[in-house]
């Protein structure tokens, strides 16, 4: 099956094959030399100097830690929202306790730098601000550059989820002043799902030291300690390091730039032939995403028979989330992607698309 889903994404043979190896021992000197490895691999990535922890958790512990870590119940959040997953952000803080304000945008657009300043300039009393780099729902990417910029103007934290964006879309940490950056195994690192990075900067370990929410599995600050031994607070999920630590070496291989450009060009390619048919893109085209693209589902299709007639053909795709379900479909391209793979994408749609009820172009 060729997986084309916005996560887990496909993985690299050598990736696999590594996760094969038998256990080593998490608490011996040899472990502490192979995750320092790791993690200075992942700075690169992450373009940081600050601190990067890995979590034995899906992309939502990730989240979770990011909340409780650098919050207290009660504290006054600004949570950007322009999809299923910045609302579900949201709904993590408030359940926590945070009070959360939301700053909603139509689906299928990004979000305004100019709104957020309006925002924060209106209640000086919030601490931080939640944001998606990239909505798989709607298939936008956030100007998280300008936005983080906003945000350092009032001087608050910016706590980014850039789980489909990292590794595929730069997201230079430490130039753009993210203070917490959250991304996971599962999508653009070609591993599968179980682990959780996050990076910290020093102002968000400010926080940390006044943060009152409760945490015992998800403590940052725990992390940071085993780490300077080389070690982790649990054991941690032994497979998944391995199969990180050779996806990380194939990327450096390919080179980061090659990276993000052949991310570009595969973005592009996918709008291109989703065009060619005369379907049309769910996203402000300006902001699309180039690691997900929603389609709009056209008139007189049914989205579930049309992703089952896909599906015959050998190519998996997923549909829309909450008021989107039935509207759109969305074709996953981030990770171990190549043009080939959106080529046999179209292919497949090209054949299925008059079955479904669609007289092509």
């Amino acid at each position: 099956m060729n997986l084309r889903v916005p996560g887990p994404t496909p993985c690299p043979e050598p990736v696999l094959q590594a996760m094969t190896r038998q256990m080593s021992y998490h608490r011996s000197e040899e472990f502490g030399v192979f995750v320092n490895g790791v993690t200075a691999k992942l700075k690169g990535l992450f373009q940081t100097q600050g601190d990067i922890l890995i979590l034995t958790a899906s992309g939502n512990g990730g989240l979770e830690a990011s909340l409780v870590n650098f919050l207290s119940p009660g504290d006054k959040v600004l949570a950007v929202c322009i999809g299923a997953f910045g609302e579900s952000f949201a709904d993590f803080a408030q359940t926590l306790g945070a009070n959360v304000r939301r700053l909603r945008f139509d689906w299928g657009h990004p979000a305004e730098p100019e709104s957020v300043r309006q925002a924060l300039a209106a209640d000086p009393q919030i601490k931080a601000v939640l944001i998606s780099h990239n909505e798989t729902s709607t298939g936008v990417t956030n100007d998280l550059q300008t936005i983080s910029a906003v945000v350092k103007e009032f001087d608050k934290l910016i706590i980014v989820d850039a789980i489909s964006s990292l590794g595929c879309i730069d997201l230079p940490v430490d130039r753009w002043g993210c203070d917490v950056v959250i991304t996971a195994s599962e999508k653009g690192l070609m591993t599968p799902p179980g682990l959780a990075i996050v990076s910290v900067s020093q102002k968000a370990w400010q926080a940390y030291a006044e943060a009152k929410m409760p945490r015992i599995y998800w403590d940052l600050g725990k992390a940071k300690k085993y780490l300077e031994i080389g070690q982790t607070p649990s054991t941690p999920a032994i497979s998944l390091f391995y199969g990180l630590a050779t996806a990380l070496d194939l990327m450096g291989k390919e080179g980061f730039p090659n990276i993000i450009h052949r991310h570009v060009r595969i973005g592009n390619a996918a709008r291109a032939g989703v065009k060619a048919l005369g379907l049309s893109l769910f996203a402000q085209e300006s902001h699309a995403s180039n690691t997900v693209t929603a389609v709009r589902v056209p008139n007189g299709v049914k989205a579930k028979n049309l992703l089952k007639l896909v599906r015959e053909q050998g190519i998996v795709l997923t549909g829309g989330q909450s008021r989107l379900e039935g509207k759109i479909f969305r074709i996953g391209h981030m990770g171990w992607v190549s043009e080939a793979d959106i080529e046999a994408v179209i292919a497949a749609l090209r054949l299925a698309l008059p079955h479904a009820g669609y007289l092509l172009p």
